[in-house]
């Protein structure tokens, strides 16, 4: 009986500490030694977490950095100039919640810059419940994926004059969790509004932001503009504790899942932005353009993210809910 009981407890002590270790083993980390000088740099949500943290390393090369950000980011690219004694780091104030906005941006962008070397739809939000904005879309999937899908077309005539250049979209492993189809691309409100739901939802972006990369490296090919999407990897951020709220008990759920999950398995910020800095600086990722990326290797997608009917569908709804132009059409 009380070996039993001492396994019943040992067992799960070993495979937890196990999984633990190589979760930490496995952390992926970019070696690409290069200096940016002379390039530029576009990041949005660039202001804090993930975002600032990229803008930070890419200054600390040389690189011309533009952040891109709702919120007023004059402290952030202080401190920038501070830490990496590069001043060439530009501040734009918009917002992905407004697809006026985003062409605000892109008008801008395209006005002042000269070149675009690298555009790195960061900026990202979850547990947003049952809210749309004003263009009438899901406001979660208009922030993680329909604005950065409407900017990447406005900028992409800069991109190609600025080749060669890359586009990279941050997502998730949480995109194997989608329940993404035309019908809820667009998140019905009469299912929006649950914790499920905001996963749902959550997830879905991060799959289309998978299948933009993929198809935009197939709709530049011979441009030298290519395209990727990385997993930061499991790293704590703000979007934890939004979830936990949304659920009964939500507080003690969430300090139940930092104590035994976010803690021990999940990544510093600074390991969290090597994928990320991976494909923009290594040239030899270029072979590889339309993967997803974690740990900076390339890794297998969604199923349905390699399903070419799927996401031409998918795709072509995206060119709609954004009104694209027909002369913005890639």
């Amino acid at each position: 009986m009380y070996v039993v009981l001492g396994l019943t407890i040992f067992i799960p002590v070993i495979v937890y500490s196990v999984v633990k270790v190589y979760a930490k083993l496995t952390v992926g980390k970019c070696y690409c030694n290069v200096y940016l000088n002379g390039k530029t740099a576009l990041i949005t949500g660039g202001n804090a977490g993930l975002g600032y943290l990229t803008a930070l390393a890419l200054a600390g090369r040389g690189c011309r950095v533009i952040i891109a950000d709702k919120d007023d980011c004059e402290e952030t690219k202080k401190s920038i100039i501070v830490q990496t004694g590069n001043s060439n780091v530009v501040t734009k104030k918009f917002d992905l919640t407004s697809l006026e906005s985003v062409r605000e941006l892109a008008k801008d962008i395209n006005k002042s810059e000269r070149r675009l070397d690298f555009l790195i739809n960061n900026a990202g939000i979850g547990g947003i419940g049952k809210v749309y904005t004003e263009d009438g879309l899901h406001m979660g999937m208009q922030i993680n994926f329909f604005g950065h899908f409407l900017l990447t077309h406005l900028l992409i005539g800069l991109l190609k004059k600025s080749s060669p250049s890359k586009i990279v979209f941050v997502s998730s492993l949480l995109a194997f969790l989608h329940n993404l189809c035309l019908e809820n691309l667009n998140y019905p409100a009469d299912q929006a509004g649950s914790p499920w739901a905001d996963l749902s939802i959550y997830a879905n972006s991060r799959l289309c932001s998978i299948i933009a990369a993929n198809e935009l490296s197939k709709k530049l090919l011979g441009t030298d503009v290519t395209a990727y999407s990385v997993h930061p990897g499991f790293v704590y951020t703000d979007i934890f504790s939004k979830y936990a709220k949304n659920f009964s008990c939500g507080d003690i759920l969430y300090k139940l899942f930092n104590l035994f999950v976010i803690k021990p398995f999940a990544k510093c910020p600074v390991e969290g932005i090597q994928t990320a800095l991976h494909v923009v600086l290594c040239k030899h990722v270029i072979n590889h353009t339309g993967k997803f990326f974690v740990d900076c290797k390339v890794h297998r997608p969604p199923t349905k993210a390699k399903d070419p009917h799927f996401a031409k569908k998918i795709w072509n709804a995206c060119e709609k809910y954004v009104k694209l132009n027909s002369n913005e059409i890639i």
